[in-house]
């Protein structure tokens, strides 16, 4: 592999304290109105706000920039019952599992059950993968660097996106995901990380009532 380029680094651009400070304000007071969401609408999402959305995510720093992700998006409504039925398959065997009642019970507040509903109504689901490594054409391997951190730095640009748009979405990881290569035709290689659903609220969603810890107990200075 050759030495990598570098070139000035013209698009940094610094602001005033003061600017700083209304800016990071600014964010925080935005994302504060981001929630997860279990009840979608119908209605389409815009194709080129999807295609922004993953440009968003696919500037994610990565582990020696090899960018080991990768997203398919499914809109067939044929393809997301499908997806449904394999989830909830999967669901039902996780839920009648004596090892997993903590982690059922730890949901239950949230109304979470075995039946996935949205992987059929949200407009969009945007399946992720992360790739353990890429096949070159000379028969070798590109192994990858800090996968699940990659991945998980881009899956969180992605969310961000996704509400800045003004959309919504719902983070779900099924208790086993290999059905997911299977039914979107994705290489073993490529592990699922998670389904993103996407798309607008239903008129009557509701949110549950929860509070976020306050800085001092996610942070130090030091």
């Amino acid at each position: 592999m050759g030495k990598a380029r570098y070139e000035p680094y013209n698009e940094y651009k610094e602001y005033p304290q003061s600017e700083m400070f209304a800016r990071s304000e600014a964010l925080y007071a935005e994302m504060k109105r981001r929630r997860t969401v279990r009840h979608f609408s119908d209605r389409a999402v815009p194709k080129e706000v999807l295609e922004n959305c993953l440009r968003v995510a696919g500037l994610a720093p990565s582990g020696a920039n090899h960018q080991p992700w990768y997203f398919v998006v499914v809109t067939d409504q044929e393809l997301k019952k499908r997806l449904r039925t394999a989830t909830e398959e999967v669901e039902e065997a996780f839920y009648a599992s004596g090892r997993t009642r903590k982690w059922v019970e730890a949901l239950e507040h949230l109304g979470t059950t075995k039946e996935k509903p949205f992987m059929e109504e949200a407009s969009t689901l945007i399946v992720i993968f992360s790739k353990s490594y890429t096949p070159l054409p000379d028969g070798t391997k590109q192994e990858h660097y800090y996968t699940l951190q990659s991945v998980g730095i881009a899956t969180g640009m992605l969310i961000t996106a996704i509400h800045n748009a003004g959309l919504v979405s719902l983070t779900y990881t099924p208790p086993k995901m290999i059905f997911l290569n299977q039914l979107l035709e994705r290489p073993l290689y490529e592990r699922p990380y998670m389904v993103l659903a996407v798309g607008y609220p239903c008129d009557s969603v509701t949110v549950p009532t929860l509070t976020k810890k306050p800085l001092s107990e996610i942070a130090d200075f030091r």
